[in-house]
């Protein structure tokens, strides 16, 4: 009896196998048009990561600002970028006039 046993598991197993393989070759692979290549994948994650970068934030610049007793405005600057602190002394200078010294 346990001949037949395991004769008997041994052939249901390869029955059930053949009918797996059976069942799997029977559908077709994926149209190209329905399965994205893995090239076109990357292409999509790259856009998306420029996207998310913002730009940097202007130089700082910074202004230390006095009045003297007359009304009159005198300012530093101070900052990494000299275009940056030239087009903010040139704003302060429209605004409040020529620095006293």
């Amino acid at each position: 009896m346990d001949r037949r046993g395991s004769s008997m598991s041994g052939r249901l197993s390869i029955g059930a196998a053949l009918v797996i393989l059976a069942l799997g070759c029977g559908r077709e692979a994926p149209s190209p048009a329905q399965k994205p290549s893995v090239a076109e994948t990357l292409k999509v994650v790259v856009e998306e990561e420029k996207r998310e970068k913002k730009p940097p934030p202007p130089p700082e610049v910074k202004i230390r600002l006095k009045k003297d007793g007359k009304d009159q405005y005198s300012w530093e600057l101070s900052g990494s970028d000299v275009d940056q602190i030239l087009k903010v002394d040139e704003k302060l200078r429209k605004k409040l006039g020529e620095p006293s010294k």
